[in-house]
């Protein structure tokens, strides 16, 4: 499988039909969590204005070379992007948070300059990855958060903080909401979902976006 796994959706893309007239499409773009919400929320992803691309185990590196013919191609009104988790574990190598922000904004900029309006979420708490023990991710998470939301408010972008619906106030989520401490369980997606209803909807009465 070559770095991005472009092929992951390119049938799905391909029979994909063009938005309908007055159809408000979201793309949602991201990680296993994504994925896994399409999985234990399929009645969500099966509107047709919803479209789940999310991949098990990527990072922004990934996700942005994908980015066009998973997002641009499928002409949506709205993106929502979660990503990050996976760049803190090092997923694909080592990498620092000004790489990870530094993708994010490229997903952003490519969105605004083919008039798509963003909606950021904020990158879930952890304080372990069971795939990669030790790493204490909670601090890192945090710092990129904190960079989202300044971002979002430089830039006029919708940002969903998922962060402080889930946590536990020490770092990680709450068991219930993900039994792993990673991946929300359907109790987890049942809060983050009116939460992401809530910035597609202000992000839909937003001006066209420019760069």
């Amino acid at each position: 499988m070559e770095f991005a796994d472009l092929a992951h959706y390119a049938r799905a893309n391909r029979a994909l039909r063009p938005p309908a007239a007055g159809e408000s499409r979201v793309v949602f773009l991201g990680d296993s969590i994504t994925q896994s919400w399409g999985d234990l929320q399929p009645d969500y992803f099966a509107r047709a204005d919803r479209i789940n691309r999310g991949i098990s185990g990527q990072t922004t590196p990934q996700m942005l070379l994908r980015f066009r013919q998973d997002v641009l191609a499928l002409k949506p009104a709205v993106v929502h992007i979660l990503a990050g988790t996976n760049d803190i574990a090092g997923n694909a190598g080592p990498m620092d948070l000004e790489a990870t922000e530094d993708n994010l904004a490229s997903m952003i900029d490519l969105a605004r300059a083919n008039h798509i309006r963003v909606v950021v979420g904020s990158v879930l708490p952890a304080t372990d990855y069971p795939w990669r023990p030790g790493l204490n991710p909670g601090p890192k998470i945090l710092a990129l958060n904190d960079w989202l939301e300044r971002y979002a408010r430089e830039r006029n972008l919708i940002l969903v903080d998922y962060y402080s619906a889930l946590t536990d106030g020490k770092l990680g989520m709450r068991p219930s909401f993900a039994p792993d401490g990673v991946h929300p369980s359907l109790e987890g997606y049942q809060v983050m979902r009116p939460l992401a209803e809530a910035g597609i909807a202000a992000a839909l009465r937003q001006a066209n976006p420019r760069r």
